[in-house]
């Protein structure tokens, strides 16, 4: 040994030996090594241990770490700490620097492990592993208390060298195991002659293990026999194909399904997908689209392209002789109708007879050539008499084939010119009575409710005054072509005139024309073939009727211009009687009782008739427009019930229906000028005029009333029917107004008189009247027992009236009259 080392091992013995003169305190060796670090003499980290009594340097402490490791050969860093009693925090960065030192070290979850600890630890894993013949990663990584995914980073590199074994789904494996799952894999796959979905062959060569081994046995995760199995498919060692999902098809099978789809489809022509799909063959129509390029691939089979070609023929000659055919009857059973139509659009023929106009295909497998359709509407055009087209029109509301044609006029006159093909500007004829000059007042004919033929030549008509009729006048002009016209009329067309031939009317002629056609009616299919034919012959029946129609409107318009002329005479004459006759009412005003007889009596004697007049005059107009076939029967009048005029009422259109409607509602009512008003509201929507009785006119009719009144009550010879003349003529006198009476009435009448006759006058009419009341109610009661009796009595007062008071009352009321 050198000298001098010995030399400084002998002082530093000979200074450890003696004893110190001055001892110094923990807190002056403290403060001793402060200094020493001030003055720079201690250059280095010192780092206090977790007792406080001591001093460390950070090299020493990586020097216990790396003793400990290599002891140990993983060490806990909250071990070490505990161990070398410093700092949890200290030991970590010496650790760190450690393993960045040292390749063969590693720091993982707070834990330093080496490669010599990892080749001891695989060791143990191997012998445990050629015991078992199979090991859980599971389970070695809970006995490590290390992860799944670290125990196989470990044991990867480690395989086939330390460890003897295959890793597979989180199992390890002995050779000879592995060896054994390959050899039951092997058999079971060259086993299967029929597709089979593999992890259920899994799941029964896990169950075979299981059986065999007990419940201890080795369990085999099915990833694991499904990578053997990819191995030995690789290597050829099986023989088939696998689809996504493990479906695997054997080649043995294979081979069959083209045997057995190549025989059926050289045989038939065709084949059906459900014919593969019972061949477990996956996506049916791009297989046979694949394996016969000149095939046909429809919805539900597959068809070779000499099925087309026999159809065709077929069709063509349907086409030339001018039949139909059914293609379903052509093509195999098997083929649908869905199937059947594709067919048919790729015929050569059929689509050049379709683009000729030689034929058109209905539903989805019927062709029907255009010379046969043909011969079918000739035959139903002869037979349309008897479709009975218009019976359905006239007991409905009709349909109005020609609303783009027919508008409103200024004034509320409806202009047909388009229909009547001529220059008249009215169907009313009111424009023929502006330009008359003649004299007012020379014939004013009768003046009773029942009489409605008037002669209306001699007469002015005069405009209805008001807001209301200046309000209609204003809106026709702008709403009329908005109401009757514009682009929504040839819509409402169109929609109307698919009313006159329903569908199943046409079905049934078309059966009753062709009953071979039954087989093609489907009552619940809107697509049926019948229905589809149906549906393309009506336009071409409606078209032949709209021009049948159209020849019966230009002959009906000349009718309907004389029947509304006609009309309008009437109903001028009665309105200006109506007119005449309601200026009695407003003298009985303060008589409610009374006044409501006379209104009630002059609805029903004189509104009854002119509003059956006017309504069965709308409905004949109503019908002669739509084609409808009236009797020309010139009927004086015709007594309708409520229901009757009801039921006109509902077949008039829109606005003049309604109108229509108040008027009988007033007609019922009590009120003879709300019965005016509605009257002249109707005559309005209709086109009609409402004739007003100005004073010239009402004196001249007041004058012709009288002198044909004094006729009567100076030729009439009745007592009874005397008495309602005499009162109207001196109520006339009286009041220089018009007045019809029931009987009940008179008795009020006579007693407005009162104060207006002469007094002799007064007392024989009221004698008059008296007497005729006891001579009724006479009549009234006769009986079988009292016949002799009373008719001496009754013969009394008839003598009574007719040879005094009669003569006496006619003298008094004629002198007064002639003065």
């Amino acid at each position: 040994m050198d000298p001098e080392l010995l030399e400084l091992q002998r002082q530093l013995e000979a200074a450890q030996s003696a004893r110190s003169s001055v001892r110094l305190s923990e807190r002056n060796v403290v403060e001793l090594v402060q200094k020493l670090q001030e003055r720079g003499i201690i250059d280095f980290d010192l780092l206090h241990t977790t007792s406080g009594k001591e001093y460390i340097t950070s090299d020493h402490l990586k020097h216990e770490i790396k003793m400990e490791i290599k002891k140990q050969g993983r060490a806990s860093l909250v071990d070490l700490s505990d161990t070398l009693g410093v700092d949890l925090y200290h030991v970590e960065r010496q650790s760190q620097k450690v393993v960045a030192d040292d390749p063969t070290l590693m720091l993982i979850n707070g834990e330093i492990m080496s490669q010599a600890y990892w080749d001891t630890v695989t060791e143990e894993i191997n012998e445990k592993l050629q015991e078992r013949s199979q090991i859980a990663l599971a389970e070695i990584a809970a006995q490590l208390h290390i992860g799944s995914e670290l125990t196989i980073s470990i044991l990867e590199p480690r395989l086939g060298s330390i460890v003897k074994g295959r890793l597979e789904g989180g199992q390890l494996y002995t050779p000879a195991y592995v060896s054994r799952i390959t050899a039951m894999v092997r058999g079971a796959a060259r086993g299967i002659t029929v597709p089979t979905n593999l992890p259920s062959v899994w799941n029964s060569l896990q169950q075979q293990l299981q059986d065999m081994h007990g419940a201890s046995g080795v369990s085999v995760e099915g990833s694991f026999f499904q990578s053997i199995f990819n191995g030995l498919l690789k290597d050829g060692a099986v023989l088939g194909s696998i689809r996504a999902g493990g479906q695997w098809t054997p080649a043995v099978f294979a081979h069959a399904q083209k045997e057995s789809v190549d025989a059926f489809f050289s045989q038939n022509s065709y084949i059906g997908y459900d014919v593969l799909q019972k061949l477990a063959i996956p996506q049916p129509k791009q297989y046979l689209e694949a394996r016969y390029p000149d095939g046909i691939a429809l919805d539900a089979v597959f068809v070779h392209p000499s099925v087309v070609d026999m159809l065709d023929t077929a069709v063509g000659d349907a086409i030339e002789n001018g039949q139909w055919i059914d293609s379903l009857s052509v093509l195999p059973s098997y083929i649908t109708g869905p199937d059947a139509t594709k067919i048919l659009s790729i015929c050569p023929s059929l689509q050049k007879a379709i683009k000729s106009s030689k034929a058109v295909v209905f539903g989805e497998s019927c062709v029907f050539s255009s010379v046969f359709i043909k011969g079918i509407f000739n035959r139903l055009e002869k037979d349309m008499d008897s479709f009975g087209i218009r019976h359905s029109v006239g007991q409905g509301r009709p349909v109005n084939m020609n609303l783009g044609s027919e508008h409103k006029t200024g004034s509320g006159q409806y202009s047909d010119t388009k229909d009547l093909g001529d220059n008249e500007t009215s169907s009313t004829g009111v424009s023929s009575d502006r330009g008359s000059k003649k004299k007012r007042g020379k014939g004013t004919g009768s003046t009773k409710g029942g009489s409605l033929e008037k002669d209306d030549d001699n007469e002015e008509s005069i405009p209805v005054k008001g807001k209301k009729a200046h309000r209609k006048n204003k809106d026709a002009g702008s709403s009329g072509d908005v109401k009757h016209g514009g682009k929504k009329a040839p819509e409402k067309k169109k929609d109307e005139s698919s009313n006159i031939f329903p569908d199943e009317l046409i079905e049934q002629k078309v059966l009753a024309v062709v009953p071979e056609l039954e087989e093609l009616s489907g009552s619940d299919d809107s697509n049926a073939p019948l229905k589809l034919l149906s549906s393309h012959l009506r336009p071409m029946l409606v078209d032949s009727w709209m021009k049948k129609r159209n020849t019966m409107l230009s002959g009906n318009a000349e009718r309907r211009r004389r029947l509304l002329d006609n009309l309008q005479k009437q109903i001028d004459e009665a309105v200006l009687d109506m007119q005449l006759y309601e200026k009695a009412l407003d003298v009985f005003e303060d008589d409610p009782a009374t006044s409501g007889i006379l209104n009630k009596h002059l609805l029903k004697s004189m509104g009854t008739p002119i509003v059956d007049k006017v309504l069965i005059t709308l409905d004949k107009d109503r019908k002669l427009k739509n084609g409808v076939e009236v009797e020309d029967s010139e009927e004086e009048h015709v007594q309708l019930t409520t229901a009757d005029r009801t039921s006109l009422v509902k077949d008039l259109p829109g606005a003049l229906s309604s109108k229509a409607q108040a008027l009988i509602e007033a007609l019922e009512g009590k009120r003879f000028d709300s019965f005016m008003d509605a009257l002249r509201d109707l005559l309005e929507e209709s086109g009609l005029t409402f004739k007003k009785l100005d004073k010239r006119l009402e004196r001249t009719m007041l004058h012709s009333y009288r002198k044909e009144l004094t006729a009567q009550v100076s030729s009439e010879n009745d007592p009874a029917s005397f008495l309602p003349k005499v009162v109207a003529l001196l109520f006339l006198q009286a009041y220089n107004k018009a007045l019809q009476a029931p009987g009940r009435a008179i008795g009020a009448v006579i007693t407005l008189l009162k104060d207006k006759l002469p007094e002799s006058t007064y007392k024989v009419l009221a004698d008059y009247h008296s007497t005729t009341v006891k001579l009724l109610a006479l009549q009234a009661a006769a009986t079988d027992d009292e016949e002799d009796c009373t008719s001496d009595r009754m013969r009394e007062k008839k003598e009574d009236l007719e040879e005094r008071l009669m003569p006496e009352l006619k003298s008094l009321v004629l002198g007064t009259s002639k003065e």
